[in-house]
């Protein structure tokens, strides 16, 4: 049986050394070129030596690298005790996810220095140091004093060497030994690497009976000689010749994304429009007792059913509800037809209601091309009352936006309920397998020219976050990483800041705890008082649960 291995594994940066004055006068003439070269980088990322980015985010335990790496630390602890050493535990982003140090006055400094558990000491934001780079080249590094980018660390002398999966060859992390500047540092590789060795065995220990859990679960769904079918989990892929033939480079992120909320909700199946402009059905199936996905590709054929829009008499008028960025607009528009006429009930606020309502009453007594009412959720209850009115004679065709809520079978009850047909537009979130294509006709709009594209990897850390914002959040970002770079490939260092990182993994509880207070502080009107009220708690309860939960 014939079968592919995909290797999805990060993009890793490499840029020409230039020469620097400031560097070799900080640094001196005998720098190591390992050095020379990641002061290269740092400064091509825009960083200074006296302004470090650190930047603390969550901690995700639990993951196979801690598993892997636990024992093995609380080994090296103790045989470290009566030193002033400290041992940092990195992931492939260069997130602090360990950290240990007997020393009480180095564990200060260190501390004073914003290293922390959760913090990311990536290259493109500290510059060069023993943790970022090891990640950035995958070799061992050990970094003295001034070798540091940034000043602030001038003081540590540490060796970090990258932790490879010995199985999917992929970085998992690094490890980290450091000391004030002047401790000895002559046997810091030799014992990193002995701990590394040690940390990989176990990774090693812990997928042999996941991978051929996963390798046996793909060749019986692979028996069929033209089923495309796809296994995914511990950072393999496995495709047989037919999955290899549908999908693009572009579509793996998207496939990856539906696997991914099949591991967290039990078996999902999502509609994907392929970058060939090919319509599939996407079956994924969690494998018991393994962190795996199979996944099966039906081939569907063209729905050539009436599109919506303008002519179906019987859907008027037409309500539309979304969360703000979902695209209400767009699809009102796009529902409505060319010549349509817009009217935003936010603009009442300095209009005034009343010479607001008589501009809306006249043009729904008016016969014309439908008349789109945008944000109907910011009306008076009077207001609503009169809408309705005005719809029950209304002479055109209408279109009205809303948030989603409770004021839809509230104050906005009677309009809404004049509407023969609804749109419910689902959250971008819920829809994660579409951001890869959607991220690439953004960009296509936001270059013209054609010049740039988003790497697998930078689509897949795109499909990860939860986009609050919905498609205006994810449109934003994308117009900020082309303008960043104007040809060749975009990668994960090219995103805003906070949108580089793949965001610690929520549970479902806590992502359907999350979408249940967003939606009743939207009802409320932004009111969490009332919002805190409407769900049976108090409103410092409700502000720890946001502050938790990450909602602003």
């Amino acid at each position: 049986m014939e079968y592919y291995v995909l290797d999805w594994r990060p993009h890793v940066t490499g840029v020409a050394l230039v020469s620097s004055t400031s560097q070799e006068s900080y640094v001196g003439q005998r720098t190591r070129p390992e050095i020379a070269s990641s002061w290269t980088r740092s400064r091509l990322n825009g960083l200074r030596e006296d302004t470090p980015r650190l930047e603390q985010g969550p901690v995700a335990g639990g993951g196979r690298l801690v598993r892997a790496a636990g024992p093995v630390l609380d080994r090296a602890k103790t045989e470290l005790d009566d030193t002033s050493l400290a041992l940092l535990l990195a992931d492939r982003t260069a997130r602090v996810v360990d950290f240990r140090c007997a020393d009480r006055s180095f564990h200060r400094t260190l501390t004073a220095l914003g290293v922390v558990a959760g913090v990311r000491l990536g290259e493109d934001q500290v510059g060069t140091n023993a943790v970022g780079t090891p990640v950035e080249t995958r070799q061992g590094l050990l970094v003295r004093g001034a070798e540091h980018f940034a000043a602030a660390f001038h003081g540590v002398t540490c060796y970090g060497h990258p932790i490879i999966h010995p199985v999917t060859r992929r970085i998992e992390g690094v490890l980290n030994i450091g000391g004030p500047l002047g401790a000895e540092d002559r046997l810091f590789a030799a014992l990193v690497r002995r701990m590394v060795r040690d940390i990989e065995d176990r990774l090693q220990l812990d997928s042999s009976q996941s991978q051929l859990r996963l390798l046996a679960a793909f060749q019986t769904a692979a028996r069929s000689p033209r089923r495309p079918v796809l296994v995914v989990g511990q950072g393999l892929v496995l495709a047989t010749p037919h999955a290899l033939d549908l999908l693009e480079p572009v579509d793996h992120a998207a496939v990856q994304a539906c696997a991914e909320g099949s591991r967290s909700g039990g078996a999902a199946s999502c509609r994907l429009t392929l970058n060939s402009g090919r319509t599939v059905r996407l079956t994924c199936t969690p494998i018991d007792g393994v962190e795996g996905v199979l996944v099966d590709i039906l081939a569907q054929e063209p729905d050539h059913r009436a599109t919506r829009g303008a002519g179906n008499s019987a859907g008027w008028p037409l309500l539309v509800v979304g969360e703000p960025g979902s695209g209400r607009s767009t699809e009102a528009r796009q529902a409505a037809g060319p010549g349509s006429t817009t009217l935003d009930a936010t603009d009442a606020v300095w209009q005034g209601e009343q010479a607001w309502a008589t501009v809306m009453a006249a043009l729904l007594e008016d016969d014309g091309p439908t008349l789109i009412i945008e944000n109907i959720q910011h009306m008076s209850e009077r207001m609503a009352a009169l809408l309705a009115k005005c719809l029950r004679g209304a002479c055109r065709d209408v279109v009205l936006t809303s948030t989603p809520g409770d004021h839809l079978d509230g104050p906005h009850a009677w309009p809404t309920a004049l509407c023969n047909a609804r749109r419910d537009l689902v959250p971008l979130r819920r829809r994660r397998h579409e951001i890869p294509q959607l991220a690439q006709r953004m960009l296509a709009d936001a270059s013209g020219t054609g010049g740039t594209r988003l790497t697998a990897d930078t689509l897949r850390v795109l499909a990860a976050h939860p986009w609050p914002g919905n498609l205006a959040e994810l449109r934003r970002v994308i117009h900020a990483a082309a303008g960043a770079r104007s040809a060749g490939d975009i990668i994960a260092s090219d995103l805003p800041t906070s949108y580089r990182n793949l965001p610690a993994p929520a549970s479902p509880f806590r992502q359907a705890e999350r979408e249940i207070i967003v939606a009743a502080i939207e009802a409320a009107g932004g009111n969490k008082l009332r919002a805190a009220r409407t769900l049976g708690v108090s409103r410092s309860t409700l502000y720890n649960r946001m502050r938790a939960l990450h909602i602003y």
